[in-house]
C-alpha cells in the first residue's frame, strides 16, 4: 500500500507523519538525553547514541508496515510519537504504540487526542480490523487513556517486566473495528 500524508491540528500541537528531515531534531529533542521517566514508563533503554536513533528513524520512514506520526508542539519541537506498526496486510491488523517524550508534557490531554487520530486514522484510513498494544501495570495513566478510546483488555502477562527491584504485569490490550465504529456514533 502507498503511504498516505495526513496532518491533524489541535490547539497549536500537530500531528503529522514523520519525514527523513525531522531525524536530527527527533534526536536532539527527545534522546539528548531521553527522559528517565519515559524510559521507564515505556519500558525503553535509558540512553541510545545519536546514530542509533537516526538510523532507527530513518528505516521507519519508508517501512511499508508501519506508520510513523510526529506530535509537533507550537513551537516546532516534536515531542512525542504516535505509532502504526507490525501491520500484518492479509490479517488486517497491527500493532499500537505513542510516546510523548517529555514528562512535563503529560497530562495535557495532547497524547490522547494523538492516540484518537492515529487510531481513527488505523480504521477509517487503512481499513484495518484490529489495532492492539501492551501498557505495563505501573503505567495506570496510560491504561486509562486506552480504555477511554476504546482499547479493551485482553489478557495480562503476569510479573512479565521489571519496575526497580519488582516484578510488574504486562497488560495486552486490543481494539477491533465493528469497536470502533460503534463508538464513533
Amino acid at each position: 500500500m502507498k503511504k498516505v500524508s495526513v496532518i491533524w491540528e489541535k490547539d497549536g500541537y500537530i500531528l503529522r507523519a514523520a519525514q527523513k528531515e525531522d531525524a536530527e531534531n527527533y534526536y536532539q529533542n527527545n534522546f539528548n538525553p531521553l527522559d528517565i521517566e519515559v524510559a521507564h514508563l515505556t519500558g525503553c533503554q535509558p540512553s541510545f547514541t545519536h546514530d542509533e536513533v537516526v538510523n532507527f528513524f530513518l528505516s521507519c520512514i519508508n517501512n511499508k508496515n508501519r506508520y510513523d506520526f510526529l506530535i509537533i508542539a507550537p513551537d516546532g519541537n516534536i515531542i512525542g510519537e504516535s505509532v502504526i506498526n507490525e501491520i500484518d496486510w492479509e490479517l488486517r491488523s497491527a500493532n499500537f504504540r505513542i510516546g510523548i517524550f517529555h514528562s512535563d508534557t503529560c497530562g495535557k490531554g495532547i497524547g490522547s487526542w494523538a492516540a484518537y487520530m492515529t487510531c481513527s486514522f488505523a480504521f477509517e484510513t487503512l481499513h484495518l480490523h484490529r489495532l492492539e498494544l501492551d501498557v505495563f501495570s505501573f503505567n495506570p495513566r496510560a491504561e486509562k487513556a486506552y480504555l477511554k478510546i476504546g482499547f479493551k483488555r485482553e489478557g495480562v502477562l503476569r510479573d512479565a517486566v521489571k519496575d526497580g527491584d519488582k516484578y510488574a504485569d504486562d497488560i495486552l490490550m486490543a481494539i477491533l473495528e465493528d469497536e470502533w465504529k460503534a463508538l464513533q456514533k
